[in-house]
């Protein structure tokens, strides 16, 4: 016979006696203070049926240095992304940086016990490297990256297309220390036949099963061998936030920030392209297609390499200035794998074009700032529209390009809005 709800209460509270609610309070709290790395203070006045906060959630104060104007789009997996104006740095401050998580983030990390794990069909010997062995064996470089998320600005085609609907803001261009790929595979060899690899991390699938992979996702072998693709420790000179990936990421800068693994635990050498959890999720059809239209598998392609793309970073948009004025522009354009030759502005949607300055890029892989000076012929509303041109001479449409059902690579202009007065 079922039992009632009372009967229910009955027995729950007879199984908990007071020692056994003290053993299950003082576990509880043990496991609280390990994740949070702290002793959990006034612990003993803590009633016995409440569940302290942090439990609740557990990542509470992994987006407190957050800045207080980026957007939060949700919280589990955490999505938050920066507006335009915040990006003006030239490396941009991790409180400004967005943050793109498929699974949640592990709820314990021990940097003592943590393993690199290289394996896969084409390397000649498994090999397991603690974070110790990779800072003394291997040589340090730090580069300045552009991670920007495939999906950013989203939030422009129409109709609208599933998933988080980003900004321009999706977009970062911090420094990254560690070592670099290329160096640590080759020290443990690879095979002639070795096409992708492959990476795994730490972070937690939405439905908590361990067994699930939240995303594992790679690149070419020719990327992973770039000088500039690193397993990384340090952002901006201090250890790696936890929300972005510490202890140890893979970096990969000029592609989908998807590609840049955070959590990293394990990297394998395929003699195919990477068959992952997510893989076949950042891809665009290989062809224009309309809204609804279905697509054969074969007419697909991973996303690889991002198009050409500014920003418009100051002023911020809504500004409000006086005729007789003369208006500083500024921002970043970035290609991808490749660099940025002109970048130019208009004031009167398109109908004509100034070229700015544009300074080149710290290293390879960072984006570029540009900057002009304006001065409106008359007072009125405006818009400011950006457009850059990469090396190859492809250059930003200045409406949204093809619409494709996952929402990515929208690199149209950028604008932002004036008034003269």
């Amino acid at each position: 016979m079922p039992i009632d709800s009372k009967e229910k209460t009955k027995v729950t509270d007879e199984l908990l006696t007071p020692d056994r609610r003290k053993f299950i309070k003082q576990s509880l709290l043990a496991i609280l203070s390990i994740s949070l790395g702290t002793k959990v203070a006034h612990a003993e006045n803590i009633p016995n049926d409440y569940l302290p906060l942090a439990f609740t959630d557990p990542e509470i104060f992994s987006m407190k240095e957050k800045d207080p104007e980026m957007i939060k789009l949700n919280e589990r997996p955490w999505n938050i992304d920066a507006p335009a104006h915040l990006l003006d740095d030239s490396i941009t401050p991790v409180a400004k940086m967005f943050l793109r998580n498929n699974g949640l983030i592990p709820e314990s990390i021990d940097t003592k016990s943590w393993m690199l794990t290289i394996d896969g069909e084409s390397v000649k010997d498994k090999k397991v490297f603690t974070l110790k062995e990779l800072r003394e064996k291997f040589k340090t470089y730090t580069y300045q990256l552009t991670l920007e998320c495939g999906g950013n600005g989203r939030f422009g085609f129409y109709p609208a297309t599933a998933g988080n609907q980003w900004g321009e803001g999706a977009l970062s261009c911090a420094q990254w220390t560690g070592v670099r790929l290329k160096d640590v595979l080759m020290s443990v060899g690879i095979k002639s036949d070795a096409v992708y690899i492959g990476y795994y991390g730490k972070d937690v699938h939405l439905s908590g099963d361990p067994t699930k992979v939240v995303i594992s996702r790679g690149v070419p072998i020719s990327k992973a061998l770039e000088e500039e693709t690193l397993l990384a420790w340090s952002l901006n000179g201090n250890d790696i936030p936890i929300a972005h990936g510490y202890p140890l990421r893979l970096v990969i800068g000029g592609w989908p920030g998807s590609v840049s693994g955070k959590w990293l635990q394990r990297i394998s050498v395929r003699n195919k392209i990477h068959d992952g959890a997510k893989m076949n999720h950042y891809r665009m059809p290989k062809h224009p297609v309309q809204p609804g239209e279905k697509v054969a598998e074969n007419q697909w392609k991973i996303i690889e390499s991002m198009p050409v793309r500014s920003l418009i970073t100051y002023p911020k948009t809504g500004a409000i200035i006086t005729k007789d004025k003369l208006l500083p522009l500024r921002g970043h354009a970035w290609a991808g794998d490749l660099t940025v030759s002109h970048l130019h502005i208009s004031i009167d949607y398109g109908a004509t074009w100034t070229e700015c300055e544009v300074k080149m890029p710290v290293n390879r892989l960072a984006w570029q700032q540009w900057n002009t000076v304006v001065k409106f012929p008359d007072t009125g509303y405006y818009e400011v529209w950006a457009r850059a041109t990469d090396n190859k001479g492809t250059t930003q449409p200045m409406v949204i390009p093809a619409w494709n059902s996952g929402g990515y690579l929208n690199n149209s202009c950028h604008r932002i809005a004036i008034k003269v007065i």
